[in-house]
């Protein structure tokens, strides 16, 4: 089994954009349980892995809520809850922000960067079935997905 056809057995789409479409439905939900499947193992969900990978990479510095959620690869996340949830597994600290006293910003701790450095290695191992293509192919493949993420994102604003 390899072909949309064969995965979800079905022998004709309307047209080549649709079997794309239904391609990558099947292919975001086959990466979404693989995901959740991998987070629970680590008692964090993709969302929570999500912000840390953010805050990472803010590292050493801190960043606001806000930041994290314009960030954030799922757009519908609570990412003051997430943060909250985050800072009682002692994941990340809030601190007072220098400039701003109401304000609040949020640090990844050492035991948030040590669990991303354990997930990241499993992570790594999920991105074997892209090295099917070569360097020109995901080259390629990574401009493809720009282009169509680009004309997605223009519809969702």
């Amino acid at each position: 089994m390899g072909t949309v056809e064969e995965i979800i057995q079905q022998k004709k789409f309307h047209d080549d954009y649709q079997r794309a479409y239904i391609g990558m439905a099947f292919l975001y939900n086959q990466i979404d349980y693989i995901h959740q499947k991998l987070f629970k193992e680590y008692d964090v969900t993709s969302q929570q892995f999500n912000a840390l990978r953010i805050l990472r990479g803010q590292y050493p510095k801190p960043a606001t809520v806000g930041l994290i959620k314009e960030r954030m690869i799922d757009r519908n996340s609570d990412a003051s809850r997430i943060v909250e949830r985050l800072r009682k597994a002692n994941l990340v600290e809030r601190v007072t922000c220098e400039n701003d006293r109401r304000a609040v910003d949020v640090i990844i701790t050492e035991k948030g960067l040590e669990l991303l450095k354990r997930i990241d290695l499993v992570i790594y191992e999920l991105e074997e079935p892209l090295k099917v293509l070569d360097k020109e192919e995901i080259a390629e493949f990574n401009g493809m997905l720009d282009k169509i993420l680009s004309r997605w994102t223009e519809k969702s604003k």
